[in-house]
């Protein structure tokens, strides 16, 4: 009965989110063996998808530190002078979506319906706009307790501009440092909501609902066993629940080789196939591209999927020194791109926000 109960809940939820349109994306994080006497030369590869239900054009900027940023056009925006250099994946040339700093630290930003972030309480604090918001985390922070730290403060009031004929930007976020040390944050009415955890007990990330019914459900296959059977939709539960399935049954590797081989099947076994079509859902969601962050070797990842290849820059490679100029990679200019392609960087005016 209690089995035929938990079946009968599962359906009601899958029912539930299959009315609502499916934006997706989806973050693993792959963790090497952590058996080693060496903590820092543990393998973690933060890898994403970017699901969308029309082409988001995304090109790689990289930013040097020192440079004087601001949250806002506002009179009030939160404004900061960068401590650290990073790459961000940059979409539309006009909002961060994610991006790693030379610290080894990533955050990513995916959709989360509902979120709302903020309320009367927050009302007043300095502007901060989604369109940066990564950007001033990674600028700023070595590690996810220092994110933390920031986050808890609140000391800014979060805004974005709507994109593709009207969509709302609404995220939730998730961080991790080269530590393993990770985080997810939700804002609910504008309410902020952190979790936290280590290397493999967070290691998913997708959509809605929010976090802790994520892993409610999750909880519920793991009983069932995923050697037995794993849910296959493209439904953010279900994708969480391969994703985790797969990223707890695979191999403990510190070579890079074979961890990001590793990453690139987990993260493609719960993508959305190109030009995916169901009959009565208008919304459903592609994926667009897919990128890995060796948050150890500095390694920054990138597949578009109409391309032919696999490429990365190399944040070992790159002047980050102040006053050096950012550059950045148009990913649409270079089709047949693979491997290593920090050469294909080249200097260019900051991107616009999207205020």
């Amino acid at each position: 009965m209690k089995y035929m109960a938990s079946v009968f809940l599962s359906a009601v939820i899958a029912a539930g989110l299959a009315e609502m349109p499916s934006y997706a994306c989806s973050r693993v994080v792959y963790v090497g063996d952590t058996t080693v006497q060496q903590p820092d030369s543990v393998l973690r590869i933060v890898g994403r998808s970017l699901d969308w239900r029309t082409p988001i054009p995304t090109n790689i900027y990289v930013y040097p530190k020192g440079m004087a940023k601001q949250g806002n056009t506002t009179a009030n925006a939160v404004r900061w002078t960068s401590r650290y250099g990073a790459v961000y994946a940059v979409s539309y040339d006009g909002g961060i979506t994610e991006g790693m700093n030379e610290k080894g630290l990533c955050v990513s930003g995916l959709f989360c319906r509902g979120a709302v972030y903020e309320n009367g309480d927050t009302k007043g604090r300095p502007d901060m706009s989604l369109a940066v918001f990564i950007g001033w985390l990674l600028d700023m922070n070595a590690t996810t307790d220092e994110v933390v730290a920031v986050l808890r403060e609140r000391n800014f009031s979060i805004s974005g501009s709507t994109f593709d004929g009207g969509t709302v930007s609404a995220l939730h976020f998730g961080v991790t440092d080269v530590m393993g040390n990770s985080a997810i944050f939700e804002f609910e009415q504008g309410k902020l909501n952190i979790y936290r955890g280590k290397d493999m007990e967070m290691c998913i990330l997708t959509n809605t609902p929010e976090y802790p019914q994520m892993v409610a459900i999750n909880e519920y296959w793991n009983k069932i066993g995923g050697e037995h059977m794993l849910p296959g939709t493209v439904s953010s539960p279900d994708r969480f629940v391969r994703g985790w399935f797969f990223d707890h049954n695979v191999e403990r590797t510190n070579n890079s080789a074979d961890g990001l081989a590793i990453s690139r099947s987990i993260l493609s076994a719960i993508s959305v196939p190109y030009h995916y079509t169901v009959q009565g859902e208008p919304d459903v969601s592609s994926t667009q591209w897919r990128s890995y962050a060796n948050l150890r070797d500095r390694l920054y990842g990138f597949e578009l999927v109409t391309n032919m290849g696999y490429f990365y820059v190399d944040l070992n490679k790159c002047d980050l020194r102040k006053g050096a100029p950012v550059m950045r990679l148009a990913t649409a200019e270079w089709p047949g791109l693979a491997g290593d392609a920090t050469s294909k960087l080249a200097p260019h005016m900051p991107f616009t926000p999207m205020y």
